[in-house]
């Protein structure tokens, strides 16, 4: 494993040792890789954000951005698997509306802004390893006066990464590091590339169900009766205690095992015609705790998600 030094400086060192100055970005914490490991790249993206590359020996290809912690895209051969909106912007003010983006610590609409603060923030880089081909990053989250202003706990959230061939894997860990106990919910908002005609997803039969549609803050309770779930026009719908692998035919040809170690619930969504200029390209099957995880001090909970195309 090689270690990324972290330190609060306003000066971003890219892997080719090239110093090059990020105004932006002054006094946040970055990573100096003098001699980052095989398959690690760490650059600027769109809106001169700082991005980060993952590419295996197998020849899969992943990008995260340190804004948000958001994985924005997952590429196995040419396809990529993830989708980002139309819509999206990287200017380091609003979430980036695509890929992986986080919820935390609050799920939806709720006390404070809708899915919280963590897609909002500027994580940083702990550390990277790369095994037997796979690339590994781990981000790291911490409590400061913006999250402060919205959820007064000190916390710590570590967020790894890895890509292999066909697969890739998503660990959380969200730990306690206030000297009073809190609770939160947390989902992984995954965009997938899709042709909404066709795709559907296996797995949920027998799920208690909070359907989000016609009124969002007031879920029509029920229990999922299908087979094979699709998506005919607006879909927001939460299930309960789904199981630890769900199914997605994404319409274009790929199977996509979606795993999961530690997140009880699944949300399926389309915007449809709310969103008319991408609808039809994406779905959103989506890893989520609805109910609130009590931590107490120095208490950590984790989850797993685990993406496998086949």
């Amino acid at each position: 494993m090689v270690a990324l030094s972290m330190t609060t400086f306003p000066w971003f060192v890219t892997p080719s040792n090239k110093t090059r100055r990020v105004n932006r970005y002054s006094g946040m914490a970055f990573a100096s890789i003098e001699n980052p490991c095989l398959g690690v790249k760490v650059g600027e993206g769109l809106g001169n954000l700082p991005r980060v590359t993952l590419t295996s020996s197998h020849g899969s290809e992943a990008e995260l951005y340190l804004f948000g912690g958001c994985v924005t895209s997952w590429k196995v051969g040419n396809k990529d698997l993830l989708f980002v909106r139309p819509d999206a912007v990287f200017n380091g003010q609003k979430p980036i509306s695509g890929g992986i983006p986080h919820c935390f610590p609050q799920f939806g609409p709720g006390q404070m802004q809708q899915h919280g603060f963590a897609r909002n923030m500027h994580w940083s880089i702990v550390n990277s390893e790369n095994v037997e081909g796979n690339p590994t990053i781990t981000l790291k989250l911490n409590d400061g006066p913006y999250s402060r202003s919205m959820w007064d706990y000190a916390f710590q959230a570590l967020y790894k990464v890895t890509l292999e061939k066909k697969t890739l894997l998503t660990e959380l860990i969200v730990t306690n590091t206030d000297q009073k106990p809190f609770s939160f919910t947390t989902a992984l908002h995954t965009y997938f590339s899709a042709s909404v005609s066709g795709a559907s997803v296996r797995g949920l039969k027998g799920c208690k169900t909070l359907n989000k549609d016609p009124d969002p803050k007031n879920p029509i309770e029920g229990k999922e009766e299908r087979d094979t779930v699709t998506f005919p026009g607006f879909v927001d719908c939460v299930y309960l205690d789904a199981p630890r692998e769900l199914l997605l035919d994404n319409g274009l040809g790929d199977t996509i095992s979606i795993k999961n170690t530690n997140w009880s619930d699944a949300v399926l969504w389309n915007p449809h015609l709310t969103m008319e200029a991408s609808y039809k390209y994406f779905v959103c099957v989506e890893n989520a705790k609805i109910g609130q995880v009590q931590l107490d001090p120095e208490q950590s909970w984790t989850a797993v998600q685990s993406l496998i195309v086949a």
